[in-house]
């Protein structure tokens, strides 16, 4: 996911997004916390994407 694909979204298909993410990151921590994850670069990636979203949601917010 890009930055640039996300500032074309509403806020309120980030905001969807977003919590479609932290749901994917808290399944993620479950798995590894059992020991059946075995991507564990998945973890770095989900977190990055979650930041990545919500900064594009701040800068939208700060434009108006």
């Amino acid at each position: 996911m890009k930055a640039s694909e996300l500032r074309n979204k509403t806020i309120a298909e980030l905001k969807d997004q977003l919590t479609g993410l932290r749901q994917e990151q808290f399944n993620l921590r479950m798995q590894r916390g059992q020991g059946q994850q075995t991507q564990v670069h998945q973890i770095k990636r989900a977190r990055r994407d979650v930041a990545r979203v919500k900064t594009v949601i701040a800068e939208i917010g700060r434009k108006g």
